[in-house]
């Protein structure tokens, strides 16, 4: 059993539920947080995320030990969540280090590209991603169970898709490292690695690797989407859920989705209306302050909202946005003023990425600790008539 993510405890647990008393579990398990009740034979790692940590290494060489012992008697349950990518990790080229693959997740995290982008570099670079851990696996069947934080189709972008073909090729992280300037960014060794184009291809669909692996989708977008439309209903709005903005700049984001709300509340003159969205928006580290992405979301529509009847919250299931300890911000049409009384300005907490320290101040941080589970972000615009 190998379980990587936010919720590798929790699915551990499902899994142990599942299967009779008399087998013997072994594995082992990285995840940012420690379990509340360690299992026997499991060896456990407290990866880093969003960047890899010492024990992310650690835990990716104890991976591969364990299944260069497999043989066609093995089965192999990979339980996969959200935030893998960092929480295992080694390179495919021996000569680069801890500290290079450090400075690669830094750059990728912070450079604004969609989830795409930044997985088709970090599978063809890592020894554990984009389909390599199936591969060491070997003549094992293998049965991956996941919860997933990526769009719906895009299975193979949840922690790099370690046990998925890919569908990125070289072509594709030439164009990424091209297009956000990140040769500029990287260890130069690597750079020219990677410029040179020596990196060996990933495995695609039909290669045997996949031959007697097996994937199951356990919980995804819709876990989330279901939940938070049933809930709004429940208190009288007449409720739109809008996946559109999936990766697109905040900003832009913001404007959409109180464009969608605005629409609806025409439509609905009387009635409460409120507009769900999930998936993630990109926004790019511009600033050394703290916060995310989600918290960035509702700094944007702050301006936007002051003086209406609009209430916006924004927040990472998985409690975590950004370098923050919150998962998010949520934000009223009386925000601004509150904001301008507390010496507070808008537009300079967005400009150096500093939306939690904003928040925090006027006691809007949304935080909830590690959630031990990961279904993307979660944003809910209400208005009231």
């Amino acid at each position: 059993m190998v379980a990587i993510g936010k919720a590798a405890h929790a699915m551990l647990d499902g899994l142990r539920g599942c299967l009779p008393a008399s087998i013997s579990v072994a594995g082992i398990v990285s995840s940012p947080i420690p379990p509340a009740h360690p299992y026997p034979n499991v060896k456990y790692f407290i990866g880093g995320h969003p960047i890899p940590n010492e024990d992310s290494w650690r835990a990716a060489q104890s991976v591969l030990e364990m299944l260069a012992g497999c043989d066609e008697q093995t089965v192999v349950f990979f339980l996969l969540s959200g935030g893998g990518s960092a929480l295992v990790e080694l390179p495919l080229e021996p000569r680069f280090n801890l500290a290079d693959m450090q400075r690669v997740h830094r750059a990728l995290v912070n450079c604004g590209a969609p989830i795409d982008d930044i997985n088709a570099v970090r599978k063809h670079i890592s020894a554990v991603k984009g389909g390599r851990l199936a591969q060491a696996a070997g003549r094992a069947t293998t049965l991956t169970l996941a919860v997933s934080d990526v769009p719906a189709g895009k299975e193979s972008a949840l922690a790099s898709g370690p046990t998925l073909p890919d569908p990125t090729t070289w072509t594709d992280v030439s164009s990424v490292m091209e297009k956000y300037l990140l040769s500029e960014k990287f260890p130069k060794e690597m750079s020219r690695w990677i410029e040179e184009g020596a990196i060996p291809e990933t495995p695609k669909a039909g290669d045997s690797a996949f031959h007697n692996a097996h994937f199951s989708l356990l919980l995804g977008q819709d876990g989330l989407f279901h939940p938070a439309h049933g809930a709004a209903e429940t208190v009288g709005c007449v409720t739109c859920c809008d996946n559109t903005t999936d990766d697109w700049p905040v900003e832009r984001a913001a404007e959409y989705l109180l464009a969608q709300l605005e629409e609806l509340r025409n439509w609905n003159p009387n009635r409460r209306v409120a507009v769900i969205a999930d998936g993630e928006v990109s926004s790019p580290v511009t600033g050394n302050g703290m916060g995310g992405r989600n918290a960035a979301f509702v700094l944007a529509c702050i301006e936007k909202i002051a003086g209406r009847r609009i209430a916006v919250l924004s927040a990472g299931t998985d409690g975590i946005d950004g370098n923050s300890p919150a998962a998010g911000a949520v934000a009223d049409g009386e925000t601004l003023a509150r904001a301008g009384a507390a010496g507070l300005n808008v537009r300079q907490a967005f400009q150096h990425s500093d939306a939690y320290t904003f928040f925090k101040q006027l006691g809007d941080a949304v935080v909830t600790g590690p959630t031990g589970n990961n279904l993307r972000d979660l944003r809910i615009m209400i208005a009231e008539p």
